[in-house]
């Protein structure tokens, strides 16, 4: 297995760092590794919103789900899906585009979230922990005047970064499911209650299947962040739609 197979193996989420700054070309080398990223016709059809302001990282640490680790960050990058740049080069080559949809913004948002990856794995083979934090999808209206978004920018992604503690360093990684639980071949197949069961039989050692999964979609997909979310990508949708 070769290093950089190792450390896709070995990178887990990290939200506990040491008190000491990322050095400025280490944030120069993250930045250039998600530029190089794949991306649609060579368009980058993202922004990165480096967040240095203080005020500004101790605001967003409440806005996403009261999360203080953010705010201590020494690097906070945001990933936004941008179409606005495009449309802008566009009038002002005399074109005349037309109205970005749905489409647009789901390949801007493959291309910030492709950059957003390059990011996460150069800063690993840094030494420099990382973790995605959803929660800026939500509170479209706040994010929007924190952030000063305009229309057809959309934040698909926020990074922290940082030297991981010891503590969090040696602390395990969550399982993953099986390759043949996420691999299909050719067609999708819709799994039966067996073979649900079986893809998760590593979070129901100590459980049930139906605690598991009916405490699993209490937590997570039917709680009040999760509602946001879909509340406020709701609302971001509007540009396109």
């Amino acid at each position: 297995m070769n290093e950089i197979i190792r450390s896709l193996y070995s990178r887990k989420s990290v939200r506990v760092f040491e008190e000491c700054s990322i050095p400025e070309e280490c944030k120069r080398e993250i930045l250039m590794a998600a530029m190089e990223a794949p991306t649609a016709g060579n368009q980058q059809l993202y922004t990165i919103l480096n967040i240095t302001d203080q005020a500004l990282k101790d605001k967003l640490a409440v806005s996403c789900d009261n999360q203080p680790f953010i705010a201590r960050a020494p690097l906070i990058l945001i990933f936004c899906a941008d179409l606005l740049k495009w449309v802008d080069v566009f009038k002002e080559g005399g074109a005349d585009p037309r109205k970005p949809g749905c489409g647009d913004l789901l390949l801007a948002v493959d291309d910030a979230l492709i950059a957003a990856q390059n990011a996460v794995v150069a800063a690993e083979s840094m030494g420099i922990g990382s973790c995605y934090i959803g929660d800026i999808m939500e509170q479209c209206e706040l994010h929007r005047e924190m952030l000063h978004l305009p229309e057809y920018v959309f934040p698909a992604a926020m990074l922290v970064f940082g030297y991981p503690t010891e503590q969090q360093k040696n602390r395990n990684k969550p399982k993953r499911c099986r390759l043949e639980d996420i691999v299909q071949e050719n067609v999708y197949r819709r799994r039966d209650g067996r073979q649900l069961r079986k893809m998760f039989d590593k979070e129901t050692e100590n459980r049930s299947f139906e605690e598991w999964s009916q405490a699993f979609c209490k937590r997570k997909y039917n709680s009040d962040f999760s509602k946001e979310m879909s509340r406020s990508v709701e609302e971001y949708l509007k540009d396109y739609i």
